[in-house]
């Protein structure tokens, strides 16, 4: 079952595309949304974006208005 995390915090692994562009670190790391961010940002060329839950890619979609000002620069 999905640990929990503090508001703005992910668990790595309990997104699967974020656990693969993470895969050096441990899935079970908690990172705040702007780590999340940088690292969908910086990584997106690994993302399976067609694979990516619909939970996910809710994430996703708000971490972008948040921190990336509406724009995933990709």
């Amino acid at each position: 079952f999905p640990m929990r995390a503090a508001p703005d915090t992910f668990v790595i692994g309990d997104f699967p595309q974020l656990r693969l562009i993470a895969w050096n670190r441990n899935p079970h790391d908690v990172i705040t949304g702007e780590e999340a961010f940088d690292l969908y940002e910086r990584n997106w060329r690994f993302v399976d974006a067609a694979a990516m839950l619909p939970r996910e890619r809710a994430v996703v979609d708000r971490l972008t208005r948040e921190y990336g000002h509406g724009i995933l620069h990709v």
